[in-house]
């Protein structure tokens, strides 16, 4: 148990320093200086942890009590801040960092909840919540709609599946093989969503037929008076 306890810290380490190098990196994007870069990411980086430690409602958020893991995700951000990359190269690095982050904290997330006592479904949400936190976080301190909520491939159905296979592996006796097959799955999976376009449907054309509706969106078509043109 000690040495999967270990392998966890590790990737969830690892998913902390990807985490941050992509906070970093939208940070850039938005012109943000060092020091925004360095918040951005790190929120990135350990949003998601946080959130799910805080949940669980076991002990201090790791993030907190684990020295490694704030210098990691300023490291991670930092490198965002200092490597300068070309825009096809990025997208690329971009999308591969986006599954691997997804896989190694959906992973972590649900062995955390498992050895927390916990049962298959909570592992499942918490392993979720852990992939998509630090990006949902990200987003909404920089006025963007979370990535999770759409208009990207296929980012949360990955990081449920992720989950629920490390859940199977586990009751199956097998957790190692959990690890390997949630992460080389979440980068297959992520990267053929990217490269397929594999969407969720999106909200059907529908607007409910009322009279309080239909008088709310005609009073949304139509421009207030300017007090001036009297």
């Amino acid at each position: 148990m000690e040495a999967i306890n270990q392998a966890a810290r590790y990737l969830d380490l690892a998913g902390v320093f990807a985490a941050a190098v992509l906070g970093g990196a939208v940070g850039r994007s938005e012109r943000l200086d060092l020091f925004g870069i360095l918040v951005v990411g790190s929120i990135s980086g350990l949003g998601g942890g946080v959130v799910r430690d805080t949940l669980l409602q076991h002990g201090t958020p790791v993030a907190l009590t684990d020295y490694a893991y704030l210098p990691t995700a300023l490291a991670g951000a930092f490198v965002a801040f200092a490597v300068s990359i070309g825009a096809r190269a990025w997208d690329r690095l971009f999308t591969a960092l986006d599954a691997a982050v997804i896989g190694l904290w959906a992973v972590s997330g649900a062995q955390k909840t498992l050895a927390a006592g916990l049962g298959w479904l909570p592992a499942v949400l918490l392993g979720t919540t852990t992939a998509v936190g630090g990006g949902a976080l990200r987003d909404v301190l920089l006025r963007r709609v979370p990535a999770v909520f759409g208009g990207t491939p296929l980012y949360g159905t990955v990081a449920a599946a992720v989950a629920s296979t490390m859940v199977v592996c586990t009751y199956l006796g097998a957790p190692i093989a959990g690890f390997v097959i949630g992460v080389v799955g979440a980068l297959l999976f992520r990267l053929a969503a990217v490269k397929f376009g594999w969407n969720l449907p999106n909200g059907l054309e529908w607007q409910p037929h009322s009279r309080l509706a239909a008088a709310f969106r005609r009073r949304r078509r139509t421009p207030p008076e300017d007090p001036q043109s009297r």
